[in-house]
C-alpha cells in the first residue's frame, strides 16, 4: 500500500519544491529540506505518484504520472509564496528541468542534483549500460515486465554509516522510509523515455541552474549527464563538482554543501527578483 510520506515547512514568502528519484522516497530529500527550512524557505518535498509502496503500485504508472505529480506539487506551493523554486535529485532533477521548461514564468531557478539521463556510471555493468537504451522498445513489446534491476553496493553512498542504514531499510522492505531495493524495467523504460524527452527540452530551460554532481558518481557520469545540462538550458549556470560523495550527494558526506550552496544560489535570484 502506498503511503504518502510527502511534508510541507511553511516559512517565508520563497518557497523550494523538491523532488525525490526513481524509486526513492522524499526522505532523501529531508536533510536538504531542513537546511532550506531553517534558512527561511518555505518547503515541500512531494511524493511522485506510485512510489513509496511496492513495484506493482510503481508499474502501474508512467513518466506522465509522475510529472503530473510534480505539476500539482508546484501548483499547491505556488498557492504559499511569491517566488518559486525546485531542484531535484537524480531523476528528481529531470522533472524539476521539465517544469523549468514547460513553465518559465512560474520557476525562478532550478536545483539539479545528480541529473541521471543515463546510468553510466563506474558502478553500473557494463551489460546494463548496453541494455537499458532498449527498455522502452522491450516494454512496447511486453518482454521483461515482471524484471527487476537490484541495486548493488554502494547504492549511491559513500559515507559507509549512512550506507548500512539505507541498505537495511531498503532491504527490509519499508520503501515509504529508504525506496525500493530494485529497479523495475517497466520504470526504468518509462525514465528512459522521460530522459530522452527532456534532453529534447533542455534549450528550453531560460531559469538559472545550480548543477551539483560528483566527480565520482556510481549511477550517472558527470561528463553525460551534469555537463550535459551544463551545456543545453540557455539559463545561467553554477556548476559544483563534490569531491567525496557519490551519487545521493543529498544525504552523502557533502550534504552541508549542498544546502549551502542551495540557500545562497536560491537567495541571491529572491533578492534581485
Amino acid at each position: 500500500m502506498i503511503q504518502d510520506s510527502s511534508y510541507f515547512l511553511p516559512g517565508n514568502r520563497n518557497g523550494v519544491l523538491l523532488i525525490h528519484g526513481l524509486t526513492g522516497t522524499p526522505n532523501e530529500m529531508r536533510i536538504l529540506a531542513k537546511g532550506l527550512h531553517q534558512a527561511g524557505f518555505t518547503v515541500y518535498a512531494m511524493q511522485l505518484a506510485g512510489h513509496c509502496g511496492d513495484e506493482a503500485d510503481l508499474c502501474q504508472t508512467t513518466w506522465h504520472d509522475w510529472y503530473t505529480s510534480v505539476q500539482e506539487a508546484a501548483q499547491f506551493l505556488q498557492q504559499h509564496v511569491d517566488c518559486l523554486f525546485v531542484a531535484g535529485l537524480s531523476m528528481g532533477a529531470l522533472l524539476a528541468l521539465k517544469l523549468a521548461a514547460d513553465q518559465p514564468e512560474l520557476i525562478k531557478g532550478v536545483g539539479v542534483y545528480g541529473v541521471t539521463f543515463s546510468y553510466d556510471g563506474w558502478s553500473i555493468p557494463f551489460w546494463a549500460k548496453q541494455f537499458f537504451g532498449l527498455l522502452p522498445l522491450l516494454k512496447k513489446f511486453h518482454l521483461f515486465q515482471k524484471t527487476s534491476f537490484i541495486e548493488k553496493p554502494p547504492y549511491g553512498l559513500k559515507d559507509e554509516r549512512i550506507r548500512a542504514t539505507v541498505a537495511a531499510s531498503m532491504f527490509s522492505g519499508d520503501s515509504a522510509s529508504a525506496g525500493l531495493a530494485g529497479n523495475p524495467f517497466p520504470a526504468l523504460a518509462e525514465m528512459q523515455t522521460l530522459a530522452k524527452q527532456m534532453r529534447r527540452q533542455l534549450p528550453q530551460v531560460t531559469a538559472p541552474c545550480l548543477i551539483m554532481h560528483s566527480g565520482h558518481d556510481d549511477i550517472a557520469n558527470i561528463n553525460t549527464n551534469a555537463r550535459l545540462v551544463e551545456k543545453q538550458v540557455s539559463g545561467a549556470t553554477r556548476f559544483v563538482v563534490l569531491d567525496d560523495s557519490y551519487h545521493l550527494i543529498t544525504i552523502d558526506r557533502q550534504r552541508r554543501e549542498v544546502i549551502n550552496q542551495s540557500v545562497a544560489f536560491f537567495e541571491n535570484i529572491a533578492q534581485s527578483t
